[in-house]
């Protein structure tokens, strides 16, 4: 079986992580989304997958290129044209026989890819799941098996059923596309042709990496998955699981979940990680600093008094000591973040921040629950952060200073 692993896409809404890197790219427990991916369709039956590429496609090429993901790649580019369609049709030569697609930007588990190649009687067969938010996915109406109503994020849905981008086909799919033509919006659109197709219901785990918090839950199920691998761990106190890949140490620190720590990075002295995170390469985690349910990549230094919770943190990031990323609204409510298409409810209680690459935070800064922080930032000291900063900023706090002699302050 081969697979055609859809992985153009820009995915604005994932930034400003995306701004370095495209969203295939963006880490779950220490690799990234196409990486796990590929894992699970291998584990399903798949062993070999066309890639198509566009954005940023070189780091995609390169790391997968060097990855030991157990089945043969090829790399295909997605012209000028665009939408999902359009990416099926620059693969086309290159199957022959029954294919898998898949997005990806999705963690799902192989038991959901084995349960649509098994659905599959021939044409379309899309793999649906039950969700309590509807309105977020591209939403179908089974009857008899088949799809009989499809609505792209409808603001009222008529099911519960949403679109998994997990589809079985046949050849035959690239005529069709073609024969219906592209889309009002100058797009060829393989959505166009669900009604009449095959649903197959599964139950397994699948989430749709549309928004950058999204990273946190997958990581945690990802996480929950793998088997502990310990290291180099002095005087400090483990209660749950670490995965320490090589040179990583554990000083002088307590770690209460699942962490893992990515080749080079120090946890400690005195340290603390609670709940489920990811440490990416050469991050620095020290003195009284505290991390949880976060994802740090790469060199990322937080040394002195840090807290850094519910949060996305980009490359080459440095925290002051002091810094504090506050994650829970005073009023219990979920927290909001304002994207580029407008205000989006996380539907966590619990959420911190996300940071581009390159970024500074100075001593004593602090930054309020949902905010977006771009790429190339600095964040001087002792500002608090209450809206979002565009990449490339420098946000400063101006505080009036007064100087009297002593005994004559009034």
């Amino acid at each position: 079986m081969k697979a055609i692993i859809l992985a153009a896409g820009e995915g604005k809404r994932l930034r400003p992580l995306t701004e370095t890197r495209p969203k295939a790219m963006l880490p779950v427990a220490g690799k990234p989304l196409i990486h796990h991916l590929l894992l699970e369709a291998k584990n399903a039956g798949v062993d070999e997958a066309v890639v198509v590429v566009r954005h940023m496609k070189d780091k995609i090429i390169e790391y997968l290129s060097k990855a030991d993901v157990g089945m043969k790649l090829s790399f295909i580019e997605q012209g000028s044209d665009n939408g999902t369609g359009a990416a099926l049709l620059c693969a086309k030569d290159h199957v022959h026989d029954t294919f898998m697609v898949l997005a990806g930007d999705i963690v799902t588990e192989s038991s959901v890819i084995k349960a649509v190649m098994k659905g599959h009687t021939g044409g379309i067969t899309l793999g649906l799941k039950k969700v309590g938010n509807p309105h977020e996915y591209g939403v179908v109406e089974l009857s008899n098996g088949k799809v009989s109503l499809f609505e792209e994020k409808p603001k009222h849905p008529k099911s519960d059923l949403a679109n998994l981008s997990v589809y079985c086909m046949e050849p035959t799919v690239f005529s069709e596309l073609k024969s219906i033509g592209k889309s009002e919006r100058g797009e060829y659109e393989i959505v166009n042709l669900f009604v009449g197709a095959r649903g197959v219901v599964v139950d397994g785990y699948w989430r749709d990496i549309a928004y950058p918090w999204d990273l946190l839950e997958a990581n945690e199920y990802v996480l929950s998955k793998m088997d502990a691998h310990s290291g180099h761990i002095e005087n400090s106190t483990i209660e749950g699981k670490v995965i320490m890949e090589e040179g990583a140490k554990i000083i002088n620190s307590y770690v209460e979940g699942s962490a893992y720590i990515g080749a080079g990075t120090i946890i400690g002295p005195n340290a603390y990680l609670k709940g489920y995170n990811c440490i990416g390469k050469w991050c620095s985690i020290g003195s009284g600093t505290t991390v949880k349910n976060s994802i740090l990549l790469d060199h990322v230094n937080a040394k002195h008094l840090a807290y850094i919770g519910d949060s996305v943190i980009g490359e080459n990031v440095n925290f002051g000591s002091g810094t504090q990323i506050a994650n829970f609204r005073f009023d219990g409510e979920n927290v909001n973040v304002q994207t580029e298409k407008g205000w989006a409810n996380s539907g966590r209680k619990k959420l911190g921040i996300f940071v581009g690459d390159n970024t500074k935070f100075g001593v004593l800064s602090c930054t309020m629950p949902g905010k977006l922080i771009g790429s190339n930032c600095w964040v001087h000291s002792g500002v608090v952060v209450n809206k979002n900063v565009p990449s490339g900023t420098r946000v400063f706090t101006r505080q009036p200073i007064e100087f009297a002699k002593a005994g004559e302050e009034d």
